[in-house]
């Protein structure tokens, strides 16, 4: 099938009434950029161009709750906002979208509440603001040095510590 059947079909099993299919399914191709392989077959899509099909397919029709696993996972910058701004007019109108994500300006663009798991378990739920001002209290560099080059790990863990006044280089 190509992206367009695809749509059009998902768009009927979620009770489109016909004479609205053909608009609805346009504004999600021209929505997620996909408008240039909407009648090419699915299986020669990139990566990228399937997730992208796949979000259109949870999104169209509207319905109440949407679940996204990795949104934007493989996409390029452009599409990923365009992604996040039709997720966003989504939660807009009233929507529930629950998503899991490992990138926190993903979560930030898209989420009201945030709940961390660890090993499978809860840690933390609340507002992105929230969890920012109760957790994030730190900062991580990383740094690549040549091993060859002797004290140069030194000079730099000095260099950090003059520069970050009470934080331990490590």
């Amino acid at each position: 099938m190509t992206g367009r059947e695809t749509l059009s079909m998902y768009a009927r099993l979620r009770g489109i009434p016909e004479r609205y299919i053909g608009s609805c399914v346009e504004n999600m191709l021209r929505g997620l950029l996909l408008e240039p392989y909407a009648n090419k077959l699915i299986r020669t899509y990139s990566g990228g161009n399937k997730r992208k099909l796949s979000a259109g397919i949870s999104l169209i029709g509207g319905p109440p709750v949407v679940f996204l696993d990795e949104p934007s996972t493989g996409m390029d910058p452009v599409a990923r906002r365009l992604l996040w701004d039709a997720v966003a007019r989504t939660r807009e109108c009233g929507k529930s979208i629950i998503s899991t994500s490992h990138s926190m300006e993903e979560c930030e663009a898209l989420c009201t509440r945030l709940a961390i798991m660890v090993n499978g378990q809860f840690k933390c739920l609340g507002s992105p603001q929230h969890l920012k001002s109760k957790f994030g209290s730190g900062y991580t560099l990383l740094a690549k040095t040549h091993w060859d080059e002797e004290g140069h790990v030194e000079d730099f863990k000095a260099f950090v510590e003059r520069t970050f006044p009470g934080k331990p280089a490590v």
